[in-house]
């Protein structure tokens, strides 16, 4: 059964996964009252990748987006001293955008259909021992400073953990993070990663 549902979309400059967290400073008006509809709600938006223009939109510009992005939890919130409004957001479900527009108040909305297996609430995937390497990996990134601080919930006995988490704290452009994102598969992403390592590391 498809979860499909209308919801606000953020484009920014990130790739969002399900169990990921990102900070994140609103200061326009129409971000700062989307939060606020969140928070009162308890409700998600979606952040999508941009592929062209500026996070913050200006005259003559122009935003597209990736249609494959993830859905935003807000999980803290901070007013910082410079005034604006910060907050900490957890990735939940990927999803596919159907359509989008433009609402009244400037704000992208998106018709969208979640992934059922793609989120952070799916069943585990065994078979991580065929991947040590990546286990090794995500144990030595997990054990920096700024990444303890996140706190992540992170399963090492699940493959979607494993992915997902490599993924995204894996120094790599934007481009590669997107496309492990749309991976389906939590073994092709698996073996994506791994292979990536391997370039990396000069093997192949």
């Amino acid at each position: 059964m498809v979860n499909q549902s209308t919801i606000p979309l953020f484009p920014l400059g990130i790739v969002l996964f399900p169990g990921g967290k990102h900070d994140l400073q609103i200061f326009e008006r129409r971000y700062i009252d989307m939060v606020t509809e969140c928070m009162r709600n308890q409700t998600i938006f979606g952040i999508c990748a941009l592929q062209t223009g500026p996070e913050m939109r200006e005259s003559g510009t122009k935003q597209t987006i990736h249609r494959i992005g993830t859905g935003a939890q807000i999980v803290d919130w901070n007013q910082l001293d410079n005034g604006l409004l910060s907050i900490t957001v957890e990735g939940t479900a990927k999803f596919q955008v159907e359509k989008c527009w433009e609402a009244d108040n400037d704000l992208l909305m998106g018709l969208v259909n979640f992934h059922d297996r793609d989120r952070f609430d799916t069943e585990l995937v065994p078979g991580v021992e065929k991947y040590s390497r990546l286990i090794e990996v995500l144990r030595g990134l997990e054990a920096h400073p700024v990444i303890k601080e996140k706190n992540f919930d992170i399963d090492y006995a699940d493959l979607w953990h494993l992915g997902w988490r490599l993924g995204e704290l894996l120094p790599m452009s934007n481009v590669n993070r997107q496309k492990l994102l749309e991976i389906d598969d939590p073994v092709r992403r698996a073996d994506a990663i791994d292979m990536m390592i391997a370039e990396l590391a000069g093997e192949k």
